[in-house]
């Protein structure tokens, strides 16, 4: 499978636009990366091998998008993506995470993706099998002991040894009637239906391995050993006792797993990775040495072993070897200490597109408030609105926002737009905390009211560092 990768730059620099304001520089590179990646795949075998993704290098303050966008990228074409901070990474020999890691990071969300996608295609017949399944849960046949000479004279053994409980469970068969036939198809239809949904019903379901919790290469090989003990040791069964509509989905799930090859699906998700996945490093400034003093030392260290990463290599995860030449990049910093020059030249080389991301200005700020098909706004009305209550923000009122988000953000540490979240949740807090008892259907949300709540703290700048 592909990811779909097929849109034009300017269908993805407005699918961006639905989600992220302004950047428009840094949307049309992602735009331009992208679909190099569907040009790719058209080019003959012995081109394609030497065409590799040309990977950029974000430059901006934080809180202006730079995660968002490269997370909305991946989101749009299905493909797989793995965030990761360079700061938790360390040299290889001390105690952290290994840079590999993000790659196996990587796999799994191509494991989660292919996975998704088998299972919706298996769907019609693994609901099927766990309709019939269910059917002989609610309606069991009788169940009759099956003559078993072998067992018999065992059990002929012990009670002549004066052992009169050996612990020996009798082999059992159940017999169908045509009545308990009959009874279970119509089971079946009602399931079908949905006229059983409400009812509770005790089911048996393969126990799911249980997930480690952790980080570090140690941790990462503990999981590898833990996935070939499941594959070796029988598979356990849990009882529970869930509604019908829950029950249906629980064994339809499970037969859908059952009917996946997983052999293929691992090769499949692999391929998808080296294809079409995307890797975001974060904060990369904070590794680019400026000195020569111990600390930086272990910094470059960790820029060593990020090289031959994104240069292309194979890594080995619990699903397999995985070839990195073709995953594209994104690197992104603040920079406001370290320059991308301080990075290796090694480095700097395999990120040849750099874009600077601009700050947001006021005018960005109340964009960012309404247009947005995720924009804040739209999403307190909404928390609201399951209190029965309206919510109407003036343009006024929207403006004030914006002006005092701006305003903080210049005179304080610049967060760009996670300001609005912290001015909004100081506006709003009472309304969210009377919402449940307030017989009111409406409230209008004014620039008087934004002011009444915040000049005092704007006044006071020791509040305003803390509160907002």
């Amino acid at each position: 499978m592909q990811a779909n990768i097929s849109k034009t730059p300017r269908e993805v620099v407005s699918e961006l636009d639905q989600f992220i304001v302004g950047q428009h520089d840094a949307k049309r590179a992602l735009a331009v990366a992208l679909r190099n990646r569907y040009r790719r795949l058209l080019l003959d075998e012995e081109m394609k091998k030497e065409v590799t993704p040309k990977n950029l290098l974000m430059i901006g303050p934080t809180g202006v998008g730079k995660t968002e966008l490269a997370r909305r990228l991946a989101k749009l074409v299905d493909a797989p993506f793995a965030k990761v901070e360079a700061t938790k990474f360390t040299e290889v020999g001390y105690v952290g995470r290994d840079v590999e890691s993000m790659v196996r990071d990587l796999v799994e969300n191509a494991i989660q993706i292919v996975t998704k996608l088998k299972q919706e295609e298996v769907k019609p017949h693994a609901f099927d099998k766990a309709v019939k399944k269910l059917a002989k849960v609610l309606k069991p046949g009788i169940m009759k002991k099956v003559s078993n000479p072998q067992q018999d004279s065992l059990f002929s053994m012990f009670q002549q040894m004066g052992i009169q409980n050996p612990g020996i469970e009798p082999e059992m068969k159940e017999e169908v009637t045509e009545e308990i036939a009959q009874k279970r198809r119509d089971i079946e239809q009602q399931l079908r239906d949905g006229l059983l949904d409400s009812k509770e019903v005790t089911i048996e379901l393969t126990e799911k391995p249980m997930r480690m919790a952790g980080s570090g290469n140690q941790m990462e090989q503990m999981m590898q050993i833990q996935s070939v003990l499941d594959q070796m040791t029988p598979k356990k069964k849990i009882s529970r006792t869930v509604t019908v509509k829950e029950a249906l989905e629980l064994l339809t799930e499970e037969e859908a797993n059952n009917l996946i090859n997983q052999e293929d699906m691992h090769a499949e998700a692999l391929k998808l990775a080296e294809t079409s996945g995307i890797i975001f490093i974060d904060e990369i400034d904070k590794i680019a040495a400026k000195g020569h003093n111990g600390s930086e030392v272990s910094r470059e260290g960790v820029q060593r072993d990020i090289l031959p990463i994104v240069e292309g290599s194979q890594v080995n995860t619990k699903f397999g070897v995985i070839n990195t030449d073709h995953i594209l990049f994104i690197a992104s910093g603040a920079f406001h200490v370290a320059k991308p020059s301080d990075l290796m030249p090694e480095l700097q080389g395999r990120f040849p597109i750099r874009v600077e991301l601009q700050d947001l200005s006021k005018e960005d700020f109340e964009r960012i408030l309404t247009e947005p098909k995720n924009a804040l706004l739209k999403q307190y009305k909404a928390l609201l609105a399951t209190e029965n209550v309206e919510v109407i923000f003036t343009k006024e009122a929207v403006s004030k926002l914006a002006e005092i988000a701006f305003e903080v953000n210049s005179t304080m540490e610049n967060i760009g737009a996670r300001r609005l979240h912290t001015i909004l949740e100081t506006v709003l807090e009472e309304l969210l905390f009377e919402a449940p008892s307030m017989q009111m259907g409406s409230i209008q949300i004014t620039e008087q009211y934004v002011e009444s709540k915040l000049n005092a703290i704007r006044e006071d700048q020791d509040l305003t560092k803390y509160i907002l």
